[in-house]
Formats: structure tokens, C-alpha cells, sequence
């Protein structure tokens, strides 16, 4: 298939779908994570890609725009717009607890963060449940979109018992920090980790397109006398992690 054959708005344009220039965002965007548009690939020109796709010029350098500033191409004045270079996969291990904060500077990256929610709540009854609080207790929690020098990588969603975390405006950057200071870290965590295609809503916070791969990451964590102090549920992109665990053999 070439690209004037995947442009073509008869496959994939409706004007009942929504604004144009997402539509062709959409488009790109699956072409990209889908790997037919490769990393580094020269895409057609504004004016070409208006004619192929039957929008107008402002359609297009929308579209084109959006695409830049969620990283996925790189537009090279006097070059044309590039698909971005394929970026580093970030290693993560399985066998240490560590906040994201920490592996991201580990590794040499800018840590980030862009609040979602923030404060004490009435709790789920998977909540209640999880992190055995007594009745009438609220819940504080935590959700945040995680970055890595300003790249999305993932959604968090914690959740702490109140006495644990009784500000939850206290977390800046780092929980275990805060936790730490309070001498509340936890010491040892069970993670459950499986495969899905993310929806629109985290699609869109983490600028892929829908139906990517991500990774699904199910976190209770304890203190050392065994008390649930943490239960985490992340959405990670499935093209930036690669989980890493460190099998022996059972001595006899």
C-alpha cells in the first residue's frame, strides 16, 4: 500500500466522526503505530496531503501541528514533517520497588507530571476492600499522567488509606518520598501485569493512537508489618516498556 493509498478519505473519512483534522490525526497516528508509516519516513507535503485527502490547507496544517506536539513527527523547516526517530525503550525491573520518579532519573530522564485527580474521597467498595478501611473512612487518592522528559509513558491511579496520606496535596512529585519522610515507605509489593488495547481517553493522554498496545499494571503494596499501604492500578504504553525479571533456579 502507498501513502496515497492509505490517505485515501474513502477509507477512513466521515464527516459524522467528528472534526476533520482529527480524523486525519487519527489516521497518521494509526499509521505510525501500526509501523507503516516508519520512524524517520518523509511524509507528503501539506498542500500534497490536502489534495490526496480532499481537506483544505488549515485542515491539514492542524492536523500536522497536533501530530508535532505529541512528539510523533518532527516537521524540519525547509525539509518537510518526518516520522519522529524511534525512541529508547525504558527497562523496568520487577524485582525492586521503586517510584517512577526514581527509575526515571535513574535512567537520565526528566521526570514529570500532570495532575488528574488529587485529594480524599468516598472510596470504592474495591477500595474498602483492598485496603481494609473501616466503615464511613474516606480514601485519598492519586491519578496522574507520568512523563519522561515531557513523553507520556503512563496513567497511575493510587489509592491510600487516610491516615497514610492524610494531605494528598503534599505529593508534589515523588509519593515515596512523602511516604518515606513519614517513615510509611512500603517495603515489598505483589504486581499483576496484563496486555490491552488502550481506549480513547488513554490514547489521548498518552498520544498513541486507539486500540494500541499498553500494559495494565495492578500494584498492593505493604509495610513491613504486612498492612496494605497502597494499591495502584497504571496504564503503561505498550511501545516505550519492557518489564524485566530476573529468574533462578530453586536450590534443593
Amino acid at each position: 500500500m502507498t501513502i496515497a493509498e492509505y490517505l485515501d478519505p474513502g477509507q477512513w473519512l466521515n464527516p459524522a466522526h467528528g472534526p476533520l483534522y482529527v480524523q486525519l490525526r487519527k489516521r497518521i497516528e494509526a499509521g505510525i503505530a501500526s509501523g507503516f508509516l516508519a520512524p524517520d519516513m518523509p511524509l507528503p507535503p501539506e498542500r500534497e496531503i490536502a489534495t490526496l485527502t480532499g481537506l483544505s490547507r488549515v485542515t491539514v496544517r492542524k492536523a500536522m501541528a497536533e501530530l508535532a506536539e505529541r512528539g510523533l513527527i518532527l516537521q524540519r523547516q525547509g525539509s518537510g514533517s518526518f516520522v519522529a526517530p524511534a525512541r529508547a525503550r525504558v527497562q523496568q525491573s520487577l524485582s525492586r520497588l521503586t517510584s517512577f520518579t526514581e527509575d526515571m532519573t535513574g535512567r537520565g530522564y526528566r521526570p514529570g507530571v500532570v495532575w488528574l485527580e488529587r485529594g480524599l474521597f468516598q472510596p470504592s467498595e474495591e477500595e474498602v476492600a483492598v485496603l481494609g478501611l473501616a466503615p464511613g473512612a474516606q480514601v485519598a487518592r492519586l491519578a496522574r499522567l507520568r512523563r519522561a522528559d515531557d513523553r507520556p509513558m503512563a496513567i497511575e491511579r493510587a489509592s491510600l488509606p487516610p491516615d497514610i496520606l492524610p494531605n494528598p496535596l503534599a505529593v508534589t512529585h515523588s509519593l515515596y518520598e512523602v511516604l518515606g519522610q513519614a517513615g510509611l515507605r512500603p517495603v515489598r509489593a505483589v504486581q499483576k501485569i496484563s496486555a490491552v488495547n488502550l481506549g480513547q481517553a488513554e490514547a489521548g493522554l498518552l498520544g498513541v493512537a486507539p486500540m494500541a498496545a499498553g500494559l495494565r499494571i495492578e500494584r498492593t503494596a505493604f509495610l513491613p508489618d504486612g498492612r496494605v499501604v497502597e494499591y495502584t492500578r497504571s496504564i503503561y504504553r505498550g511501545d516505550a516498556y519492557d518489564f524485566v525479571a530476573e529468574l533462578r533456579i530453586p536450590e534443593n
